[in-house]
């Protein structure tokens, strides 16, 4: 864990000013200026100096106000989105303002309803502060940076309270998460270490298939998938867990997909961010889904790891790779949404805009208008653009970017806060959407049980109704035009 920023709280006196932050708090009394008594309820106790933490420093404004600054990302100090911290020594109805005043992006959800998740010892579950106690503005104290601030009242003094930008899911969660999934010794899962990360984190990669179904005379179709190359995005884990839950499961979409498909998955591509409670970058301070061109094997070990052996089995000719798809979560936007690629082949884009259409019939939040397939300068060193030109056309690389905060469902008013679970629901329907892909491309036509048959029926959340509830006016719309479907 980083060592704790050294500086007199008391007398406001700073070793540096924001921009020198290198660690994170570390049981830090907060008591008031002058004050030099025994700690007393109400004084409050910050910590952020565990795993996946963020908080570098905080000030007292007032007894019932306190400013928070986020600790860059190591080595890198244009990023400072996430945080993640705990509260103790509360008193009972004690009422405070936090003010979090050194965010490095202007655009925000906070704009839009979203509000940091909150849990405390006795009440172990996330869940949302209420919108109506957050605030998102300009601020003239703090050079007109953006400053979020919410209202929160302490109502249980032995409580310690655990505050965060999103749902954290850290490398051990993901670590007990793995080892649980082997400890079930199911035949058509493999766990194995890929690589290891500058800190000597383990880089895990997990393949599901049905080994007894594949010939070796039959072309294996294979599906790869990454996530948390970005450590805040934390959504993008959950997500990733319930892709992998829907592939190991009994389900009857899941046991013909074994026998058909290779899926090969690595969850988290930088642990040592996770770990340190970076949001953008590696322990060295680089964004990696920047470096998927020439990644050093020392600097970017992982990345290094996994793009050797996609490009090694790009070139094994039993193997036809098919899909990559890299998961994010979005700070912007609402919903599930896909970034793709763009081709001067116009039959090409065509093929390339089926899985999200297909995707967009299986889950109610994820929206295809939000879809965009672009070839901007900047994403040329992410996953999804390098590796989109070093396969041949048969290969749809993608970007899956889900909200931070919510999803709009066609027909609904008001934006759904995701969960968890709803996170998890949409990896789900993600795996089982591989399914419709190869039915309707006539890839996937043996031994499908009739209830399966039609690629409409039994794959809906949300109404059941069968209309592709995640689409929205403009969806339909655009299919209408463009005369695709199933």
């Amino acid at each position: 864990m980083e060592e704790s920023t050294v500086r007199d709280v008391e007398t406001g006196s700073e070793t540096g000013g924001e921009d020198a932050l290198v660690g994170n708090v570390n049981k830090l009394m907060v008591s008031p200026p002058g004050y030099a008594g025994a700690l007393r309820k109400g004084h409050l106790v910050f910590d952020a100096c565990f795993e996946s933490g963020n908080l570098g420093r905080v000030d007292y404004i007032s007894e019932f106000e306190f400013d928070l600054f986020i600790r860059p990302d190591t080595c890198n100090p244009r990023f400072r989105v996430w945080f993640n911290f705990t509260v103790e020594n509360v008193r009972e109805t004690q009422r405070v303002i936090f003010n979090v005043v050194n965010f490095s992006k202007t655009k925000s959800l906070y704009r839009d309803g979203m509000s940091p998740v909150v849990k405390s010892t006795s009440r172990p579950k996330w869940q949302r502060l209420p919108a109506k106690n957050v605030y998102y503005y300009r601020c003239p104290d703090h050079r007109r940076n953006y400053v979020m601030s919410f209202a929160f009242c302490f109502d249980r003094e032995d409580d310690v309270y655990q505050f965060a930008y999103c749902y954290p899911y850290t490398y051990s969660r993901l670590q007990h998460y793995l080892a649980s999934l082997e400890r079930r010794n199911l035949p058509y899962l493999q766990r194995e270490q890929l690589g290891l990360s500058v800190q000597q984190r383990q880089l895990d990669l997990l393949t599901i298939t049905n080994y007894q179904h594949q010939s070796p005379e039959r072309e294996k179709k294979l599906v790869f998938l990454t996530a948390r190359v970005h450590p805040g995005e934390s959504p993008a884990s959950f997500i990733c867990q319930g892709v992998i839950d829907f592939l190991v499961s009994q389900h009857p979409v899941a046991q013909i997909l074994r026998d058909h498909v290779i899926f090969k998955i690595v969850p988290m591509l930088n642990p040592d961010g996770v770990y340190l409670g970076n949001y953008r970058c590696s322990l060295m301070g680089f964004d990696l889904n920047r470096h998927w061109q020439d990644p050093s094997p020392w600097a970017h070990p992982t990345l290094h790891a996994v793009k050797q052996l996609i490009v090694q089995m790009n070139q094994d000719p039993r193997v036809s790779l098919e899909f990559y798809i890299d998961v994010h979560a979005h700070s912007t936007m609402l919903n599930g949404f896909m970034y793709g690629n763009v081709f001067e082949d116009e039959e090409r884009v065509q093929r390339q805009a089926v899985f999200p259409r297909l995707l967009c019939q299986n889950a109610p939040d994820f929206s295809f208008s939000n879809t965009s397939f672009n070839r901007d300068v900047v994403k040329a060193g992410t996953g999804r653009r390098f590796l989109g030109g070093l396969l041949d056309d048969t290969s749809y690389c993608y970007t899956l970017e889900v909200s931070f905060y919510s999803y709009m469902t066609a027909g609904s008013t008001a934006p759904v806060p995701y969960t968890e679970e709803t996170y998890m629901k949409l990896g789900r329907n993600v795996a089982r959407t591989f399914l419709d892909y190869y039915k309707l491309n006539n890839l996937i036509k043996d031994n499908i049980p009739a209830h399966l048959q039609c690629s409409e029926m039994k794959f809906h959340t949300g109404n059941g109704n069968g209309k592709g509830n995640g689409r929205d006016t403009s969806d339909r719309e655009r299919e209408k035009s463009q005369g695709v479907g199933h």
